[in-house]
């Protein structure tokens, strides 16, 4: 009897090591990537458009799925109207005249795809190259830690001064609503705007946290595939793919949730400003923000953020791979079983943090897989970072460090069509050693 107990205790043992180790990075019994991503965007035809979006959208509309829409010049929904998109609709983004699509403060959009008839939004060219038209914003009335409230006015040079009004967001509301994202793909966004940057695949300002926010994938965009600015968001299944620019950034105070969500860069498509996966800012400037209002705040889980490199040695003695992650000063992570592989380091901390207790329990790492990285978390312009691989490599923390290969670390991420970026099972070696 006694050995029957010890062998029943060893197989829930062994059972509940493997749940552990799949447990880490992007999680699902089945992949849940399939049906809604796309991976080869630019061998697709969606067809011609047949209906134009232009101007404002001042009453509750439905776009339908039997219609291609082509997106011309900046399209306002205003006056608290309600834009519908059904499942399947495919709505292309005019590169002439820059096209984007802005939901006023008020106003929602109500993009329910489906998981094998998702919703996207893409270029009109017949070769499309990131940066072909603007991108999808979204403003609501939630906090800042701004001076009064924020506007994205620069993002429309040629905007009317009755339209200014439209571009205002920030408030009180943290419980606010701006609608549903949902099985929604935004391709080929991030148009260059004069003098001041991209546009961003998907920008959310002072947005709400009854806004649902989920399975929505970002690609080539020559912005931030989703950029965050205030607000308090909760977001489910994202996914950015070969971005220019960041794929997730967090800014001006903004209470983040972040879950299941997925980064692939490639070495070979970053811009020259050191683009990240994740970058969490409380300001770009200090003058701009209120310190007595509350500083960024992101809750990351379960993320996997991947540079699918061919030669890692060979690009990082390029300088074509920067670290994944980037803390700023006064920004706070809290970042859990989570996957980082094949970074220049891992994470990097904002030159200006002190390497002391208050500011490291507000920066955590805990459960993480930290694979084939060059080094894992140093300051910003400090190569000593003894200090900081004492606090985070003790045990206490269960961090994981490998330099297993991608083929050998995921379950399939060499197919095209079907990747699978889930971690293989029995890969994770129960180590805290670096």
């Amino acid at each position: 009897m006694k050995n029957f107990t010890q062998i029943i205790f060893l197989l829930f043992f062994a059972i509940g090591c493997v749940t552990a180790q799949q447990e880490k990075g992007i999680v699902g019994v089945n992949n849940w990537l399939n049906n809604w991503t796309e991976f080869d965007s630019n061998s697709i035809d969606y067809g011609e458009p047949t209906q134009i979006l232009a101007g404002s959208i001042t009453k509750d509309m439905t776009l339908s799925k039997k219609h291609i829409y082509m997106l011309m010049g900046n399209v306002f929904v205003i006056n608290n109207a309600t834009l519908n998109i059904e499942p399947g609709t495919v709505i292309i983004g005019d590169y002439e005249s820059k096209a984007s699509l802005t939901i006023a403060s008020g106003s929602k959009i109500i993009a329910e795809g489906e998981e094998t008839d998702p919703i996207v939004f893409t270029s009109n060219r017949g070769v499309k190259r990131a940066g072909d038209w603007g991108g999808i914003v979204i403003l609501g009335d939630a906090p800042s830690n701004k001076f009064g409230n924020g506007s994205v006015a620069s993002f429309y040079p040629q905007l009317t001064a009755s339209d200014y009004v439209y571009t205002n967001h920030g408030g009180d509301n943290a419980i606010g609503s701006s609608g549903v994202l949902r099985f929604v793909r935004i391709e080929y966004a991030g148009k260059r705007i004069k003098g001041n940057g991209n546009f961003n695949g998907l920008l959310l300002a002072s947005v709400g946290n009854q806004t649902i926010l989920e399975n929505i994938m970002v690609s080539h965009s020559a912005g931030n595939s989703f950029e965050i600015w205030g607000g308090d968001v909760i977001m489910e299944n994202l996914v950015s793919y070969k971005s220019n620019g960041n794929d997730y950034k967090f800014n001006y105070g903004t209470q983040s949730q972040i879950y299941n969500s997925l980064a692939v860069r490639h070495p070979y498509v970053s811009n020259s400003n050191g683009a990240r996966c994740m970058q969490i800012k409380s300001y770009d400037r200090k003058e701009e923000v209120d310190f007595t209002k509350k500083g960024t705040l992101v809750v990351a889980q379960n993320i996997t953020l991947l540079n699918n490199s061919d030669d890692l040695k060979s690009d990082i003695e390029a300088g074509l791979v920067k670290e994944a992650v980037f803390v700023g000063e006064n920004a706070s992570l809290n970042m859990s079983k989570s996957v980082i592989s094949g970074f220049n380091p891992a994470v990097l901390l904002d030159e200006n943090t002190s390497i002391n207790q208050e500011n490291l329990e507000k920066i955590k790492f805990t459960d993480m897989y930290f694979n084939n990285c060059n080094g894992n978390i140093f300051t910003e312009y400090n190569s000593n970072n003894e200090d900081l691989e004492n606090w985070y490599g003790n045990r206490a923390f269960f961090n994981v460090y490998s330099k297993g290969n991608d083929a050998e670390t995921f379950i399939n991420i060499k197919n095209q069509k079907r990747p699978d970026f889930r971690l293989q099972i029995n890969k994770i070696l129960a180590s805290n050693d670096d």
